[in-house]
């Protein structure tokens, strides 16, 4: 008995140990990023590990105006915003009809948007350039679209983030639409409810939590986004990821840490707080969507 006990403590001991340390791993370079944003380049240079003497917010103010980090911020914050209401608004009707019809070809529609969970982002950000280039070439031969940029738009390269996190959303509330039973959609229709009604009435209210996972999985996704970003943008219209390393290589020669500090803590902080916000729902979410999908 007391074996069986000592066992069962030794277990649970382990495991503590071990979140513990992955805790560490995970925490410990978040809250040395923040506070080593508070410091001067001297403190930085002196003891890397050390806390700030003081909290040095002029390293905020330098990212913010001498890193051009503000309008960077607002450039991230509306291809984000646009972006998620592009991949829900298309994503939700879209896992909607594979989860609950059966029609000729369904299969074939629902193989085809798995296949596009294995096509990297990476490997189309040329293809996609090239391809906005020839419709830009196309356009200008026009008077009347002379003036409309493609290679260089927010709202396009939103469109694009959102098409290429289709494939996964799509999968992600699929799975999670397949655990709702059919009943509550038998009794709307009874109601006189339609489609679309049994829809935004009844399926998305209960699937909150798949929606609230792919609402947090595709912010992260499309905030810190990089390369496509670096590709099609011009640097008035840099995102915030494309702004911090053009900071970084800057702080390279003016040695400016702290700024440089600053601007990561700036890039973590909206993504921290969201996780912060719906973290519960997001466990929730990627269990019954992720698992039972």
């Amino acid at each position: 008995m007391k074996n069986a006990k000592l066992q069962k403590w030794s277990g649970k001991f382990f495991v503590r140990v071990v979140l513990l340390l992955f805790t560490a791993v995970v925490l410990l370079p978040i809250i040395w990023t923040f506070y080593t944003s508070f410091k001067t380049s001297s403190e930085f240079l002196t003891n890397a590990w050390a806390l700030p003497a003081g909290f040095h917010w002029d390293n905020y103010k330098n990212a913010l105006e001498k890193g051009n980090m503000l309008a960077y911020f607002w450039n991230s914050a509306y291809i984000t915003l646009i972006a998620l209401v592009f991949v829900v608004f298309l994503a939700v009707p879209t896992a909607y009809v594979t989860s609950r019809f059966t029609f000729r070809g369904s299969k074939g529609l629902s193989v085809l948007f798995m296949a596009g969970l294995f096509v990297s982002q990476n490997y189309i950000v040329i293809p996609i350039f090239l391809s906005l280039n020839k419709i830009q070439s196309f356009l200008n031969q026009y008077v009347i679209f002379q003036h409309l940029e493609i290679t260089n738009n927010l709202t396009v390269l939103a469109l694009i983030y959102a098409v290429c996190e289709l494939p996964f959303t799509i999968y992600l509330l699929t799975g999670f639409f397949r655990t709702i039973p059919h009943d509550y959609e038998d009794a709307a229709q009874i109601d006189g409810c339609g489609y679309f009604g049994t829809l935004f009435r009844i399926i998305v209210p209960m699937a909150k939590p798949a929606m609230i996972t792919v609402v947090m999985f595709n912010f992260m996704s499309f905030w810190n986004e990089y390369i496509m970003a670096t590709t099609i943008l011009k640097e008035q219209k840099w995102t915030l990821p494309v702004g911090l390393a053009n900071l970084m290589e800057q702080q390279k020669f003016a040695t400016d840490w702290g700024a440089m500090f600053a601007g990561m803590a700036l890039v973590m902080i909206p993504t921290m707080i969201l996780y912060s916000l719906v973290q519960n729902r997001l466990t929730e979410g990627i269990s019954m969507g992720g698992l039972k999908g």
